[in-house]
């Protein structure tokens, strides 16, 4: 699914944003592209082309330019601005709005909030913030742990055992980010990006036990808000018959929001240390990302000895 929009005040909480118009509801107000705006133009009275659906930031440029006009002028220019249906107006640097400014805002139903940050910095990190929240997002049955680093998904059938392998590799230091359910956002054409819902956050459910809190129970060091999805390992139960991948020379893929992602079918079995085969997974794949494929290295061993035996003869 698309998220189509986000409150002002899901952007003030993740940006730390201090409000001017306390009297505004900032969850009525929505964000709906991720793109947005600094006003010079609009100030100096330029409104072709304007983009209102984008947030407008004001810097020390357009701060400089409304402290040289009259309160008249302000008023007229400000009037102008705020009877566009604009999401919100964010001063950057700790610059304080004007009276005639709050004023018309109140009027307009539009919030001024406020940040410490430098213009550039802040832009780019409300972009990213933007481009997050309205990322295009599927929700998966599964485990998302960081283990070395790596996102590791594990998937597969209720019962298999995924939060059984999660919680033993939470005990050997790695971190949870979700179970049961996973929240994957396309972030761009190359990283997904998986999360937890709210409700779910931090817990884990076993067959026989019930719920935990894994963050109460180890400590914040073991869980994690959010995490790059790297890697997926399908549990699914062991098949006498099946033709399963020994060497791995070709990485099989999963698809989700169209990003592909490296899949490996796990077949489980008693006595598999599935925390282990995890773990060696994730080591495995962050090799292959640096360079080295420990199944292209044998062939290429295969391969040379088998040239030397023929030279030989």
């Amino acid at each position: 699914m698309l998220n189509s929009f986000v409150s002002v005040a899901k952007i003030a909480e993740l940006l730390d944003l201090k409000c001017f118009t306390n009297d505004l509801n900032l969850r009525k107000r929505r964000v709906t592209i991720s793109d947005v705006n600094r006003p010079a133009l609009q100030l100096s009275g330029y409104f072709e082309h304007f983009e209102k659906s984008r947030i407008q930031i004001i810097g020390n440029v357009e701060y400089t330019y409304m402290q040289q006009m009259s309160d008249e002028e302000k008023r007229v220019r400000f009037e102008a601005l705020l009877q566009f249906d604009i999401p919100c107006v964010i001063f950057c640097r700790d610059l304080q709005p004007g009276p005639i400014l709050l004023e018309l805002a109140e009027k307009h139903g539009v919030p001024i909030l406020g940040t410490g940050r430098s213009t550039s910095e802040f832009m780019a990190e409300l972009i990213y913030a933007l481009g997050e929240q309205l990322a295009p997002c599927v929700t998966i049955h599964g485990v998302l742990v960081d283990v070395y680093g790596e996102g590791l998904m594990i998937t597969g059938d209720s019962g298999i055992g995924k939060s059984e392998a999660a919680l033993e590799l939470i005990r050997r230091g790695h971190r949870l980010v979700t179970d049961d359910v996973v929240e994957i956002r396309k972030i761009n054409e190359h990283t997904l990006v998986g999360t937890s819902p709210d409700v779910t956050r931090h817990f884990i459910e076993l067959r026989g036990i019930g719920i935990i809190d894994v963050k109460a129970l180890y400590g914040v060091e073991c869980v994690k808000e959010k995490q790059n999805i790297d890697l997926v390992i399908k549990l699914e139960d062991w098949k006498k018959d099946a033709d399963y991948d020994r060497l791995g020379l070709e990485e099989e893929y999963i698809e989700y929001l169209g990003n592909k992602v490296v899949c490996h079918s796990l077949p489980i079995r008693p006595g598999r240390n599935l925390a282990v085969i995890c773990e060696t997974a994730a080591v495995n794949h962050r090799q292959k990302k640096m360079g080295y494929n420990a199944a292209q290295e044998l062939y290429r061993r295969v391969q040379e000895n088998m040239t030397r035996s023929r030279d030989d003869e």
